[in-house]
């Protein structure tokens, strides 16, 4: 058998190295951690009106045969834990104002005209591997104090026994009050970036919404 030379020996050892290190960094992308959800409040007008319809389609609701007004958009949500696992079974809440701006609440001060016929709430859980899509309609900006307009945004609270409960809110890219609102503006851009849904379709208009989970 040849004995093998130093150098060949070194540079072995080097691709070896090399080898090593991908492998591990490989490994290490796999386990990053990805920062939880910003929280949020969940403001005044989460639902108190008892009501039977909370299914995924928000446009329609059961026993009314008149869709609710306002441009139907489609959420694609998924819920992971913060290495990226699916955390199906989660409980997810989500409402939001109908296209004129009101919210189906007793308390909502603004004058816009309700839409008997917009569902507005929604409890259903998280399927397989933390998957939920929605039907519902873009909700319209609204007057929140003055020289203070909120934009269109969607509020959620998630739970799951073994982590910590979210409340949160969703906003949509590029629209020119997220620029000015003082809740959004609160947060780093980086938080920012995380409560802001991505535009994947249009056609139907899509938007994908990651919501990401703290173990408890």
């Amino acid at each position: 058998m040849k004995k093998i030379s130093r150098r060949m020996a070194l540079k072995t050892g080097i691709v070896a190295g090399i080898a090593a290190a991908a492998k591990a960094s490989d490994a290490a992308s796999i386990l990053q951690v990805d920062h939880p959800t910003p929280s949020e409040i969940k403001g005044p007008f989460y639902p108190v009106v008892a009501q039977k319809d909370k299914d995924f389609d928000l446009t329609v609701v059961d026993g009314r045969s008149t869709a609710a007004k306002g441009e139907a958009i489609v959420l694609d949500v998924r819920v992971v834990d913060t290495v990226g696992k699916g955390v199906s079974d989660a409980t997810v809440d989500i409402w939001q104002a109908c296209a004129s701006g009101k919210y189906s609440h007793p308390h909502d001060p603004n004058p816009a005209e309700p839409d008997p016929n917009f569902q507005g709430w929604a409890i259903v859980p998280s399927g397989e591997n933390g998957s939920l899509r929605f039907k519902t309609i873009m909700p319209g900006a609204y007057p929140a104090a003055r020289e203070w307009t909120r934009p269109p945004h969607i509020h959620f609270k998630v739970s799951k026994r073994g982590y910590v409960e979210l409340v949160t809110q969703m906003y949509f890219p590029g629209h020119p009050l997220n620029t000015d609102d003082r809740l959004l503006n609160r947060k780093s851009d980086a938080e920012q970036t995380l409560m802001i849904a991505k535009h994947v379709s249009d056609t139907p208009k899509t938007f994908h919404y990651r919501i990401v989970l703290q173990k408890a």
